[in-house]
């Protein structure tokens, strides 16, 4: 049970809310691993066949400034279930300044949290992160009522594990099955085991991550039972298991479509599609984006803070709800789905976070905007990168040498205007000062 001030964090709003008068919409957050901004149809990916994605698009809304909130999986993570940005967030880092996992606290308030105070039976299968066992992060101490998948990022690599966690309980698997199928059979039941509703489901899968330790030991870590329907492709094997990954991820989605429709769920939920930072680099899993333009012909992979580590793809799709086949450049991020949610749920958060509720986005109505987008990440070196309006910065440390983008004209990142803009600069470093939060478990140097 969590200590009182954090069960009154949170508290119904019975009134005002634009779902109040109705039943409350479940909605199913789909989670990928490593997926790049140009990996999939609606986005523009023309290798890679995604059309359950395709239509999921055509059907709702799709967001082409859309970011995660740092460039590796678990602070990403962290972000979505606190709303905090990465200048703030308790987890900025899959491991601290010494090596070790960084668990959410009993004091954080979750997304899981907030829809669970709503009514919302809440669920979370696939990769946690942010917590093991035996520790204060664990999915069900954290708002889930159910848990099925691996709480340990590293262990999330091998996708034949020895075993996975169903709540607490170890259930061994002898490294027989492949655990996405096991993932999307979980899904599946526990929406039909749900159906009276409301549910939350964060479905943070595997697809399409690298297994590590495969890839250096054999040079293909992109493991994945069968390489069809690209198996006659004159590709590496790599990019086929690559690709047959992120098909295979396609599929589930049309799986829970299917099921939703089948049990007359489909107007009471909402899809929303994305995923936790820009696509891995060659070294991890042998896989090389070049071919496919994973990260959508931006700047940068995974563990960077140019576009291509952070910029996702977004869709969003709510049958009868949200009008159909619309595109949007709104800038946001991932540490805007808790007040989001919070609002569809009808829930009030007491207590502010980073993030705005972008609802009225939702309905082409006006919202409310960011004045900035914030991001750091310690991995290799300190580095911030500021988004205003349509200006990118970009430093190396904290006393590091802004560089300066305009990405409307420049999505590439590819000419520095830093000497020609000093106003800019002087307003972003400013932010970046503002904005970072020294952390007992994650150091920033100065850049030099």
């Amino acid at each position: 049970m969590k200590d009182l001030t954090k069960l009154i964090v949170v508290v119904l709003l019975l009134a005002g809310s634009a779902f109040a008068q109705n039943r409350k919409p479940n909605i199913i957050l789909i989670y990928a691993d490593d997926l790049g901004y140009g990996d999939i149809g609606p986005f523009g990916q023309k290798y890679i066949k995604t059309p359950n994605l395709d239509k999921l698009a055509a059907g709702g809304l799709k967001f082409t400034n859309f970011y995660a909130s740092a460039p590796v999986c678990a602070p990403s993570r962290a972000s979505i279930m606190t709303g905090f940005h990465q200048g703030r967030a308790v987890i900025r880092g899959n491991n601290n300044d010494r090596g070790a996992r960084v668990p959410l606290r009993p004091s954080d308030v979750t997304v899981a949290e907030v829809m669970k105070s709503a009514g919302y039976r809440t669920a979370m299968i696939g990769k946690w992160g942010l917590g093991l066992e035996n520790t204060t992060g664990e999915p069900r101490k954290q708002g889930y009522d159910y848990f099925f998948g691996y709480l340990d990022q590293q262990h999330a690599h091998d996708y034949y594990p020895s075993y996975l966690w169903r709540n607490e309980e170890k259930i061994e698997l002898g490294k027989k099955v492949y655990s996405h199928t096991l993932f999307e059979k979980e899904t599946l039941d526990f929406i039909e085991s749900s159906k009276g509703g409301p549910f939350f489901m964060y479905l943070p899968f595997t697809l399409p991550h690298a297994n590590n330790e495969l890839g250096r030991a054999t040079g293909n870590g992109m493991q994945v039972p069968t390489d069809a329907p690209y198996s006659s492709e004159p590709w590496s094997p790599q990019q086929r298991n690559y690709a047959a990954m992120v098909t295979m991820l396609d599929a589930t989605v049309g799986k829970i479509r299917d099921t939703l429709k089948k049990l007359g769920l489909e107007d009471d939920t909402i899809i929303i599609f994305t995923s936790d930072n820009g696509p891995q680099s060659v070294v991890e899993g042998g896989y090389d984006q070049t071919l496919f333009q994973s990260n959508g012909g931006l700047r940068g992979l995974k563990r960077s803070l140019y576009e291509g580590g952070i910029r996702e793809p977004l869709i969003f799709y709510w049958k009868g709800k949200i009008k159909p086949n619309r595109s949007s450049d709104a800038v946001w991020a991932q540490y805007d789905f808790l007040p989001t949610f919070a609002e569809i749920a009808g829930a009030k958060l007491t207590e502010k976070t980073d993030g705005i509720s972008m609802v009225p986005l939702l309905f082409g109505k006006k919202h409310r905007k960011h004045d900035f987008l914030y991001f750091e990440f310690y991995e290799g070196g300190f580095i911030q990168a500021v988004r205003m309006g349509d200006w990118k910065g970009f430093r190396r440390g904290l006393e590091g040498k802004l560089e300066l983008y305009n990405l409307k004209k420049d999505p590439r990142e590819s000419d520095n205007i830093a000497s020609k803009n000093p106003k800019t600069v002087a307003k972003i470093e400013a932010i970046m000062a503002r904005e970072h939060v020294p952390s007992d478990n994650w150091a920033a140097d100065d850049g030099d």
